[in-house]
């Protein structure tokens, strides 16, 4: 069985742009084997929250650490665990398709990586644009590279913003698995999303965020949504 012990840690981290408060007095764990789902509307704070997990804003005041060590997003040991999707990425614009993933495997490590790359190309469908450079892909095409890129790198921790934009809903289903066969290997997630077919499919435990001030849902804990779920 996955050792309980938390791979993600945050205590009671803020945030604040001006005068304005955008997350206040957060915290959560996350350990390997579950999936957190944030929940909420848009403008809730989901999406800085993410930014702070990760490491590519800091928190005001709270922590937030990886396996026990103080988030830092240049830190190597944490980038050797950490994949995340928060952003729309900038790819190289003269390298293909096939050439990103490829450069990222062999960053990281990765043994055999033209294996790996071919493997994940096949599952993202998009072996026919491999040779592609990224800016001539469709919007979705680009969805699909932007979580390719973290499924050919090693992780014990993915952390994604609203995975399922501007993915047909074949392609919610195919994320929906991929997710739960990450879960099963033992991977601890967190991911935000606007999809309830995605969160009940993935989630063991939703987080509802509501604007700091408003009237929270905290923690609405599901025991596991997605067991049994088709």
């Amino acid at each position: 069985m996955a050792s309980r012990t938390p791979v993600l840690t945050a205590s009671a981290i803020t945030k604040s742009f001006g005068p304005s408060v955008i997350v206040g007095d957060f915290s959560m764990t996350v350990a390997p084997g579950e999936a957190v789902a944030l929940t909420g509307r848009n403008g809730a704070g989901k999406s800085t929250i993410l930014r702070m997990l990760v490491g590519a804003i800091r928190p005001d005041e709270g922590r937030v650490e990886f396996e026990g060590l103080r988030m830092n997003e240049t830190n190597a040991e944490i980038r050797k665990g950490m994949a995340s999707v928060i952003d729309d990425l900038d790819f190289f614009p003269d390298l293909s398709v096939v050439e990103h993933l490829d450069l990222l495997a062999r960053a990281h490590g990765v043994p055999d990586p033209e294996a790996i790359v071919d493997e994940i190309l096949a599952e993202v469908q998009l072996v026919p644009q491999s040779g592609q450079l990224p800016g001539t892909l469709s919007s979705g095409q680009r969805r699909r590279l932007a979580l390719a890129t973290a499924f050919v790198r090693p992780r014990r921790l993915l952390v994604l913003d609203e995975p399922e934009q501007r993915l047909d809903v074949e392609g919610v289903a195919w994320l929906a698995a991929r997710l739960r066969a990450e879960r099963a290997r033992g991977l601890a997630i967190v991911f935000a999303s606007h999809d309830p077919y995605l969160v009940k499919q993935v989630a063991t435990r939703i987080v509802a965020v509501a604007p700091p001030g408003a009237d929270e849902g905290a923690d609405a804990t599901a025991d596991d949504p997605a067991q049994g779920a088709s």
